[in-house]
């Protein structure tokens, strides 16, 4: 997908102020057993469309507004993908800004994900 240079700019932006992971650190995790939130943050059809395992669905569109009541703990493990990494760069520095303190953007998101041949679920 060819993004806008505006949208670019911002998500350059905050992706200097979030920590980023690799896919292979979110399957190797997953692997271990490592206890963490895998949450997409895509839009309700490409959730529908596909996911990763185990992931818990906020599209970014209400994860501000619904993030405190599902993971009140501002500790919680919480690792975020969307499409591409960009919006979950977005979306990771909003919940920063919130106050939460353990906060990742998957690098790659789904396509980079399905692009490794990794496994995805529907609901």
């Amino acid at each position: 997908m060819e993004h806008s240079p505006g949208f670019l700019k911002l998500t350059n932006a905050a992706k200097t102020q979030v920590k980023e992971c690799q896919i292979t650190d979110v399957k190797e995790w997953q692997g271990q057993g490592r206890a963490f939130v895998l949450l997409d943050v895509r839009e309700d059809l490409e959730w529908q469309a596909g996911h990763l395992p185990g992931a818990v669905h906020i599209g970014r569109g209400v994860l501000e507004r619904d993030i405190e009541r599902l993971y009140p703990n501002p500790d919680t493990p919480l690792v975020l993908y969307c499409g591409g990494g960009y919006r979950s760069a977005l979306a990771a520095l909003s919940l920063k800004e919130m106050g939460y303190r353990n906060v990742q953007s998957m690098d790659g998101g789904y396509r980079g994900w399905t692009e490794q041949g990794l496994p995805v679920e529907q609901d």
